[in-house]
């Protein structure tokens, strides 16, 4: 069949605007690397037991057997991960910027899942991009939650993604364990060392978890997942603020956030739900000038008297510090260090309030910020024990037996981080209850309550509620230091 010729002739016009049309896209060069998945290989096999392998031919900072995971019914492995991964610029609060690719990597992540015949799985993958402030890869969400995610079926993996962890002498892993790790890097050969290539390895990361098949291994065995979350703390916090912001909107490999520790601000308009837990430190040091409105997609709680560092999780982590030869830690501060007021349990509830605000559109509760008369310079008002007043309010703050608040200073190099605890003395302690079940009443009525309104969950209720009721305060035996 013909085709007229008067059907197929274009006008001057509209031929000028094809041509056009046709030039531009011929000229258009995308700004923008798909995330590829990424080849796994693993589970690399430990050789001998954490702390007595010389080579440290064993994870860096693994559970087992300081925290006996087989005992929770879990499973931990190591893989190491590798690909191209493209370098990104993250200008504030925008898109990121693609500034080259094809680089080379290579760098691990460790996985904790339920076991076949261990609890069962809930659905939810939490990724933590691991800390690296202390030149080491510190799990810092793992550490402070691991017994609620072990108990409530999380997976758990967390990954390297800087330079600092994976290869700067002389905790990073080439160097802590060449024999182990001494095929990893994350500079391309030292042409990339500004972390840039950062953000696309953690997105690979997250890849490996969504694509097992094209990733060659499935990390979780098999584990069907419903949701995949990032994770971070402190520094990491504000590595996760740069990719909410720029990489976030970019490759959409995480279904929310829960920062801790800092990070912010966000923007407004990715679209991803997001929910912050900051301590009485971030606060104190300039966080009240990243604080933003809570909205259908973002939720900031404040946890008071808590520092940033805190007591029951440095005694935690010391173990592995101890064990795997890395950083000590230095207690020189100007006040007595590491507030006593847990934190955990609050972080515990925000797990729980993300998984429901994806799955069922369930918005976390609205917390009371702490209060702040002045943000620069930063002043936070204190009552007559020296404790900030709003922010989730936890029995060891309302009902208390020391001073505990997120500041301190001195000459140990994280002082800043550590906050301070001051006990009562024992006749202060004894005017303020009488006995025994005037101190446990006064505990059940603000744990019960902060439960009822959704910063605790019932489990990490019990357990201090339970825990005051085996102190010895209120009783005729000596107070013990709290």
């Amino acid at each position: 069949m013909l085709i007229s010729r008067s059907r197929t002739r274009l006008s001057k016009g509209a031929f000028t605007i094809l041509a056009t049309a046709v030039l531009c896209a011929a000229l258009v060069v995308p700004t923008l690397a798909q995330v590829p998945v990424p080849h796994v290989t693993g589970p690399i096999p430990a050789v001998g037991p954490p702390g007595t392998d010389l080579t440290h031919n064993y994870p860096q900072l693994a559970s087992e057997p300081t925290f006996a995971l087989s005992r929770a019914g879990y499973i931990e492995e190591e893989f190491f991960f590798e690909g191209t991964a493209t370098s990104y610029s993250t200008p504030s609060m925008a898109d990121g910027v693609v500034v080259s690719t094809g680089h080379p990597y290579k760098s691990r992540m460790i996985v904790r899942r339920p076991a076949k015949n261990g609890p069962k799985f809930n659905g939810v993958v939490l990724v933590e991009w691991v800390n690296v402030t202390s030149g080491y890869n510190l799990d810092v969400q793992w550490g402070l939650s691991h017994e609620y995610l072990t108990q409530q079926g999380y997976a758990y993996v967390g990954v390297s993604a800087q330079r600092v962890g994976v290869q700067q002498a002389p905790y990073g892993l080439t160097v802590w364990s060449p024999t182990r790790y001494g095929t990893l890097d994350v500079t391309d050969g030292g042409r990339v060392t500004n972390d840039s290539l950062s953000y696309d390895i953690f997105s690979q990361a997250g890849q490996a978890i969504r694509h097992p098949r094209e990733a060659g291994v499935d990390v979780l065995d098999g584990l069907k997942f419903e949701m995949v979350i990032a994770i971070g703390a402190s520094q990491s916090a504000s590595r996760l603020s740069l990719y909410y912001n720029s990489i976030q909107p970019l490759h959409r490999v995480y279904d929310a956030f829960v920062p801790h520790l800092g990070g912010g601000p966000y923007r407004t308009d990715v679209g991803t739900k997001q929910l912050r837990v900051n301590s009485e430190r971030e606060i104190d040091f300039g966080g009240a000038a990243q604080r933003q409105p809570d909205s259908d997609i973002f939720r900031s709680w404040e946890v008071a008297a808590t520092s940033h560092v805190g007591y029951q999780y440095q005694m935690f982590r010391g173990q592995f510090v101890g064990r795997d030869g890395l950083a000590p830690f230095n207690f020189t501060c100007d006040r007595p260090p590491l507030s006593h007021v847990l934190i955990h349990p609050v972080l515990n509830a925000a797990y729980a309030a993300m998984v429901d605000w994806v799955k069922k559109d369930k918005a976390p509760p609205v917390a009371t910020p702490i209060l702040v008369t002045s943000i620069s310079p930063p002043v936070i008002p204190r009552d007559a024990n020296g404790h900030v007043f709003g922010g989730i309010r936890l029995a060891d703050l309302e009902v208390p037996l020391a001073t505990n608040t997120g500041t301190n200073s001195g000459a140990g190099g994280f002082c800043v981080l550590y906050g301070s605890h001051e006990p009562f003395s024992p006749g202060k302690i004894a005017a303020l209850y009488p006995n025994h079940g005037v101190y446990v009443n006064a505990v059940k009525k603000v744990t019960n309550q902060n439960a009822k309104d959704g910063f605790i969950l019932k489990d990490d209720a019990d357990d201090i509620i339970g825990d005051a009721e085996v102190s010895l305060v209120g009783t005729t035996h000596p107070q013990p230091i709290p």
